[in-house]
C-alpha cells in the first residue's frame, strides 16, 4: 500500500472543480429544502383542513341531537 501525503492528494484537485462541486451541492441541498418545505406546508394545511372538517361534524352531531331532543351531551 502506497503512502499517500494528504499535500498530495489536494495539488491534483483542480479549485474550479472544487468550487463547481461545492455549488452543486448547495443548490442540490436548497432544492431538498424547498421541497421539504412545501411538503409541510402541505401537511399543515391538510390537518387545519381536517380539523374544520371535525369542528363541523361535530356541531352537526350537536344539532342533530338537539333536534332528537337528547339533553345532556358532554364531550
Amino acid at each position: 500500500m502506497a503512502d499517500v501525503q494528504p499535500d498530495s492528494m489536494t495539488s491534483n484537485v483542480d479549485p474550479k472543480s472544487v468550487q463547481e462541486l461545492t455549488q452543486y451541492v448547495q443548490t442540490l441541498l436548497q432544492n431538498m429544502q424547498d421541497k421539504f418545505q412545501t411538503m409541510s406546508d402541505q401537511i399543515i394545511n391538510r390537518i387545519d383542513e381536517m380539523g374544520n372538517r371535525i369542528d363541523d361534524l361535530e356541531k352537526n352531531i350537536t344539532d342533530l341531537m338537539t333536534q332528537a331532543g337528547v339533553e345532556g351531551v358532554e364531550k
